[in-house]
């Protein structure tokens, strides 16, 4: 019984080490994610500051909040702080070796963050990947696409590509194409074009619609048209401006043909 005790008396100093730093664990973690909750809501709150900001500056304070309960952990086993940045010094350096791409990662989040080539909820086409950006954080850029798939991309793979991105500007031009029978007045055809377009409110006068002939295909007659609206509205516009000069077509006799293809027989 004596060397039972004895060898819990020497368990005991090592137990209440382990119980302690799980303690330390467990409220550091819950103070990194309500620092980084409170720096996201704080930064989404105030109108002068793009909520992008929100997400990137709370991943780093999580981040440096973990690092500092972890060595403050460490120093509970009897790990010296001065031993500690020796180590981490040497760390540092094996770890950068062995983890270029993801230091690469958070250099490119850094320049996503100064530049700011997008910023959350706009549509974006990165390096051929379309969606709309959702987070951006110390390590990668999260995009969910219209069919709401979940996409996460490498910071260093979003900063190194052709960044698209449709919703930077206030306004989107509409392009789109009509073939008319060569037996139809094409004049007439523009002017059905131009009705359609006054007839949308959401189209904007400034620039003006443009309607021209632009090609003349082997069996139709192609009118190029050019409308201005509002970014959010380009899709619905787009549709709807689609059905209504077709049906307006239809009305008005201006036919769409289809593409046509002469066969010739040859007698022995």
């Amino acid at each position: 019984m004596a060397e039972i005790s004895e060898q819990l008396g020497a368990f005991a100093p090592m137990l209440y080490s382990a119980i302690k730093a799980l303690i330390f664990l467990i409220v550091g973690y819950l103070i990194a994610g309500w620092v980084s909750g409170t720096i996201r809501r704080r930064v989404n709150a105030s109108a002068r500051l793009d909520n992008t900001l929100g997400n990137f500056f709370a991943s780093i304070a999580k981040w440096l909040i973990m690092a500092v309960v972890v060595i403050a952990v460490l120093q509970l086993f009897g790990f010296q702080a001065t031993s500690l940045v020796a180590v981490l010094g040497a760390a540092t350096l094996a770890i950068g070796l062995a983890l270029q791409g993801t230091l690469a990662d958070i250099a490119a989040g850094v320049m996503l963050i100064v530049f700011r080539p997008f910023k959350l909820g706009q549509f974006v086409d990165i390096g051929g990947t379309s969606g709309t950006v959702k987070d951006l954080n110390l390590f990668f850029t999260e995009l969910a696409t219209p069919d709401n798939v979940q996409i996460i991309m490498p910071n260093g793979r979003a900063w190194g590509s052709v960044i698209t991105n449709y919703s930077a500007h206030a306004t989107r031009r509409v392009d789109l194409t009509f073939g008319i029978d060569y037996g139809d007045d094409a004049d007439k055809a523009m002017a059905i074009i131009h009705t359609c377009a006054a007839a949308d409110d959401r189209f904007l006068n400034d620039p003006e619609p443009w309607v021209r002939v632009v090609n003349l295909n082997d069996s139709s007659v192609d009118l190029g048209v050019r409308l201005w609206c509002k970014a959010e509205d380009y899709w619905e516009l787009k549709f709807a401006m689609t059905k209504n000069v077709k049906e307006a077509f239809d009305k008005g006799g201006i036919s769409i043909p289809y593409p046509h293809q002469v066969e010739i027989h040859k007698e022995a």
